[in-house]
């Protein structure tokens, strides 16, 4: 049978398609935009026909029904990372959330420690051979794809057909359906004077030639945003955004002075604008891959100079980032930080930078503290943590002492808090 016919054979609707589920089933489904609308809706409009179905997934982007603390018993989420849409659920305990480095939930999956019985993706169209792209968000879902009993995609033409290890045939595709709708697009976030001033300090460092890892965020952003005037920059991050599409517009990627996968830009998920999506398809420059390959430490750090931006909510005297809860409320997740921050310390003059406002609400409250909130979330720790970085100034961590770090961690911390933090600081025998 050829592929057009195999295609063919397994188009139908949403509400057809979900009918591969059986009670008990866990469904992954990709980070971000790579989610299927249609599936989604299709199972949340018949949730109440199934008991015991988990959805588990990194960063949902809609609130669809089955979002819901009434049926849980019938659809549950599952969290690898909190977004606003389970945020609330999370917090109340309704929501499950599964701790995990993002580079280790490949192997998580492939071990049977975390369930995939079915997949849902949404797909680029197919091509001549009968391969989709999964180019939005292969991370996890392509080791997800293996142990699964079925792989049901959503087929939609605004999805870009990548290069990279994110391809699925369509003898893998138990049932695809159809959709058109434009893809979900999220615009850059504000940045401010603070943001700004945070960027400045870290793009002083980042010399020409450096391999660029950029979370999600204003202060990330505001760094992209001064790095138009460096030369020979690469890329070798997990999230693909309009900053990084920014920079290659300015003609300052080249990938050229990369050690792994030289001349390609590398990323595991996008999250953007229609220009970037349209920017990925067939870029002969930007390759998609699994998360256990982009953010691999081992791996990443190869490259030279490889210099990782990520922002914390808070850090302590020793170091330790708070950076995915309010004390013990989750907010968001582990995610890719500990896994780029760790490549970076590995890398021959690498930096790993952790970027934070110097203040919370109105400059009422310390972002740097003593100590973290009694019950938060460690994400990177005191063993791994080497630049900090607030409005105020830039403090180098590693391979300091607990007083060097505690002076060095004051120096940059909000004037209206200094005198306060030392005096915090003497008490616990730092200062």
């Amino acid at each position: 049978m050829s592929v057009q016919s195999l295609y063919a054979s397994k188009r139908m609707s949403a509400a057809d398609a979900i009918q591969v589920l059986r009670d008990g089933d866990t469904v992954v489904v990709p980070t971000g935009v790579g989610e299927p609308p249609s599936l989604l809706t299709a199972l949340s409009e018949a949730r109440r026909n199934y008991r015991g179905i988990t959805v588990s997934q990194i960063l949902p982007l809609r609130k669809y029904g089955y979002i819901d603390p009434e049926t849980v018993d019938h659809v549950r989420h599952s969290a690898y990372f909190f977004g606003g849409a389970t945020r609330p659920g999370g917090q109340e305990g309704w929501i499950d959330f599964v701790p995990a480095y993002f580079s280790e939930l490949p192997m998580l999956l492939k071990r049977g420690l975390t369930p995939s019985d079915v997949v849902f993706s949404l797909a680029s169209p197919m091509d001549e051979h009968g391969y989709f792209s999964l180019s939005l968000a292969p991370d996890y879902t392509m080791a997800a794809i293996e142990k699964a009993r079925v792989v049901v995609l959503e087929v939609n033409p605004n999805v870009p057909f990548a290069h990279g290890d994110c391809h699925i045939h369509i003898s893998r595709v138990a049932a695809l359906t159809e959709s058109s709708d434009p893809l979900l697009e999220v615009g850059l976030p504000k940045i401010g004077p603070v943001q700004e001033a945070i960027g400045a300090h870290v793009a002083e460092m980042i010399p020409d030639g450096a391999t660029l890892q950029i979370g999600y965020g204003g202060i990330p952003d505001a760094v992209v945003m001064q790095l138009t005037h460096k030369r020979d920059l690469g890329i070798h991050t997990e999230m693909i955004g309009d900053g990084i599409m920014t920079l290659v517009e300015a003609g300052v990627v080249t990938n050229q002075r990369k050690n792994v996968h030289r001349g390609k830009m590398l990323a595991t998920f996008a999250l953007g604008s229609k220009k970037l999506y349209d920017f990925m398809h067939r870029n002969p420059a930007l390759e998609m891959h699994p998360v256990d390959f982009t953010n691999d430490p081992f791996l990443a750090g190869q490259n030279d100079n490889l210099h990782c931006i990520n922002a914390t909510m808070q850090i302590d005297f020793l170091g330790q980032c708070g950076s995915e809860s309010l004390g013990p409320k989750p907010y968001s997740g582990t995610g890719g930080q500990a896994d780029f921050v760790r490549a970076a310390n590995r890398s021959n003059g690498g930096k790993a930078f952790i970027v934070l406002p110097s203040t919370a609400k109105d400059d009422t409250i310390s972002r740097i503290v003593p100590t973290l909130t009694p019950g938060a979330h460690v994400s990177t720790s005191k063993n791994d943590i080497n630049y900090v970085v607030t409005e105020f100034g830039v403090a180098q961590l590693r391979g300091k002492s607990a007083k060097q770090r505690c002076e060095a961690l004051i120096a940059i911390a909000h004037p209206n808090f200094r005198e306060e933090l030392r005096a915090a600081a003497k008490k616990l025998n730092l200062l």
